[in-house]
C-alpha cells in the first residue's frame, strides 16, 4: 500500500497525467469539480496508471489537492 498526493485542475482543455515524483502526481481533467465528477474522473486516469490495484481518495474531496491510498493488488 503507498499513499501518492495529486494536484488536480478541473475544467481543463486536455486531460493528461504527469508523474512529478514517485509519490507526487499532477492531473487536468475536463470535468467540473461539481457533485465529485472531477474526483470521478480522476480516480480513472489513476485506475490506468495502476490498473491492478483499488484505489480510495482519503483525503482532499473538496479541495485541489487529495492524497489517495493505493492498495497492492493481492
Amino acid at each position: 500500500m503507498i499513499h501518492i498526493k495529486v494536484s488536480v485542475f478541473p475544467e481543463s482543455r486536455k486531460e493528461e497525467i504527469k508523474r512529478i515524483s514517485k509519490d507526487k502526481f499532477v492531473l487536468r481533467v475536463k470535468e467540473s469539480p461539481e457533485k465529485g465528477k472531477a474526483n470521478l474522473q480522476v480516480k480513472k486516469i489513476l485506475k490506468k496508471f495502476f490498473p491492478e490495484n483499488k484505489i480510495e481518495l482519503i483525503k482532499g474531496g473538496k479541495s485541489k489537492n487529495k492524497i489517495f491510498k493505493i492498495y497492492d493488488a493481492s
